[in-house]
């Protein structure tokens, strides 16, 4: 499974789009900082959207769609699927879980 993922910070005035083979990982790094570079600059680690395919090409599509677009854009996107801004980081570990016992 391939990840595009939305990060935003406490406010939500910052955010920041990636793709990845391991959104639990991914997570990780972010929160405990271990990668230098924005999120860790500037404290984004709250995921609030994230969609999976199976296709590595269609995802890095996406993410480069989705950070193309304005602001007003991506909000719209994020408040379709999650309205009030939750950190949605519990539900990927449910999501997954049932992904690996689906297939």
């Amino acid at each position: 499974m391939y990840y595009v993922y939305i990060l935003a910070n406490w406010n939500n005035k910052v955010i920041y789009t990636g793709v990845t083979n391991n959104l639990q990982r991914r997570l990780y790094e972010h929160r405990s900082k271990q990668i230098d570079g924005f999120t860790k600059k500037y404290n984004v680690t709250k995921l609030v959207y994230y969609d999976y395919t199976n296709d590595i090409n269609s995802a890095i599509r996406r993410e480069k769609q989705i950070k193309g677009w304005t602001r007003e854009k991506k909000n719209a996107l994020i408040e379709s699927k999650n309205p009030h801004w939750n950190d949605l980081a519990n539900g990927v570990e449910k999501d997954s879980s049932s992904l690996c016992s689906s297939e």
